[in-house]
């Protein structure tokens, strides 16, 4: 029998440790720029070696070279710890053997040309790939109470897989007020989409079914009328008197009782029910939880055709180091505890600059990307959205996709078609029958619509038929997926659309 033996075994590998520093950057990354501007306040209380940089842009680079009392990092070569962490995988983060999805940041390499102001892209680009679903999953503060527009957005991760749909949706619950109600005009939502009014109001219905009842009405009988439609208490003669609000608020109840065709004891239950609903539906959750959508990128037409891509300024927080008083209380320190704290809070303060700075440059890196590969959704709406998933942009930039998904969760974007999260870019795709570039299922989608409301009564297309059309303009697609598509679009059979056509004729 062998006995046991004992031996040393030198193995190279690499590890990094998760350094509370490491933490931080990854956290900053999470936040957005209002988020971001609250957790640096935090911070400026906490450390006196920090302040806040007031300087306009205009006058940044003139005063950054004669100001001698406060310095600005960058990232440079002695940095390695955060240059080499920062956008390293799971594995790279905890050993072989942990699958820990805590990375997420990217540094700024050597040569990088992306700054903090703006970049700009031409009209070109490609994509592929698929949407992963599991992405759409919001960023959780256990802190603070859920607001309505988180409440909203998880009910609509829940109620449609479509990501046109969901795009949508998101697009309409952010334009929604503290209050629970959407005061925006539907024809102009539509036309900065690119979109049919009936689509953005198919949502608008889906949306108005989510909880608390009432909300995202456009006016106050709208809400009351869908938290009576929820309670089975919408009949015509309530119908009629929600219509008539202005005549109730006037205690004009004998015009009432002849409109709505019931008698006084009648009437004073309606009214009663009225009184017990909730004019306000999204105050239950507080106006202090309720966050202002603030976009953390703008995306203009550049001149020359193409797109220009710069943070907000405006709502990004920017802070310095105050060199000066550093070297005077570091001077002052009567013991090791005094100078042991000024060290603290000198590297905190070093990391916190360092972290924000590098935030900027990954947010501003990304977003440049996104906008070169959905350039055609900028131009002519959401029809032309293209295949986008995470490793298609994560590989273009040189970046993790954790990097990627962290960056475009809880950032929202300004673009002429109005405001979306950037998460909301990426779509699901179809390949292209002449393995070129593939194709939008939203835009496959539309297409069969449009081939769809082209036909006459002599003329309707069968799911084969319309396989093959599709066929002809590039775009592989099975059977079964089409009229997968057209009932998901609410479209009846071939059979039944032509009887349709040939009554209407």
């Amino acid at each position: 029998m062998a006995g046991l033996m004992q031996k040393l075994e030198m193995r190279q590998g690499q590890s990094l440790v998760m350094t509370p520093q490491l933490q931080q950057a990854i956290k900053l990354l999470q936040l957005s720029n209002i988020e971001l501007a609250e957790f640096v306040e935090s911070e400026l209380e906490q450390n006196p070696l920090l302040e806040r940089d007031d300087r306009s842009e205009s006058t940044e680079s003139t005063r950054q070279e004669s100001d001698n009392e406060t310095r600005e990092l960058e990232f440079t070569a002695a940095n390695g710890d955060a240059a080499d962490a920062i956008d390293a995988d799971s594995d790279m983060l905890h050993g072989e053997d942990s699958k820990s999805d805590l990375s997420g940041v990217e540094t700024a390499q050597a040569g990088d040309s992306v700054g903090m102001g703006a970049s700009t892209w031409s009209s070109t680009g490609s994509a592929g790939g698929s949407f992963n679903g599991e992405e759409y999953d919001a960023i959780a503060n256990s802190s603070r109470d859920i607001s309505l527009a988180e409440h909203l957005h998880e009910q609509l991760s829940t109620a449609t897989s479509d990501p046109i749909d969901r795009l949508i949706g998101a697009h309409l619950i952010d334009l929604a007020d503290e209050d629970g109600y959407l005061r925006a005009d539907l024809d102009e939502i539509a036309e900065r989409l690119g979109l049919e009014r009936a689509r953005i109001e198919a949502m608008l219905t889906l949306t108005q079914t989510f909880e608390p009842a009432g909300v995202m009405a456009r006016d106050l009988a709208e809400c009351l009328a869908l938290q009576l439609k929820e309670m089975n208490r919408l009949d015509p003669a309530m119908a009629i008197l929600l219509d008539n609000l202005e005549r109730l608020a006037k205690h004009d109840y004998t015009a009432l009782k002849a409109l709505c065709g019931v008698d006084g004891e009648d009437l004073d239950d309606m009214i009663s029910e009225i009184k017990g609903l909730t004019p306000k539906p999204g105050l239950a959750f507080g106006t202090e939880s309720t966050r202002a959508v603030e976009p953390d990128v703008y995306i203009r037409q550049a001149p020359d055709g193409g797109w220009h891509v710069e943070l907000n300024s405006e709502t990004l927080p920017r802070v310095l180091i105050n060199n000066r008083y550093y070297n005077e209380i570091n001077a002052a320190a009567r013991n090791e505890s005094e100078r042991s704290f000024i060290t603290e809070c000198s590297q905190s303060a070093s990391w916190l600059v360092k972290s924000l700075d590098q935030r900027a440059r990954t947010i501003l890196k990304v977003s440049s990307e996104i906008v070169r590969q959905q350039d055609l959704f900028l131009v002519h709406g959401v029809a032309y959205l293209r295949p986008l998933n995470l490793k298609t942009v994560a590989d273009a930039i040189g970046m993790h996709e954790s990097t990627v998904s962290r960056v475009t969760s809880n950032k929202y974007v300004s673009t002429p078609r109005g405001m979306f999260e950037l998460k909301y870019f990426f779509t699901s795709s179809i390949p292209s029958a002449g393995g070129g570039e593939s194709h939008s299922a939203e835009a496959v989608r539309h297409r069969i619509k449009l081939l769809i409301q082209q036909e006459t009564a002599d003329d309707v297309l069968s799911d084969d038929k319309l396989v093959e059309l599709l066929h002809d303009e590039g775009i592989e697609i099975a059977r079964r997926t089409v009229a997968k598509y057209r009932e998901a679009l609410n479209i009846p059979s071939s059979v039944q659309r032509r009887r349709m056509l040939k009554r209407a004729s």
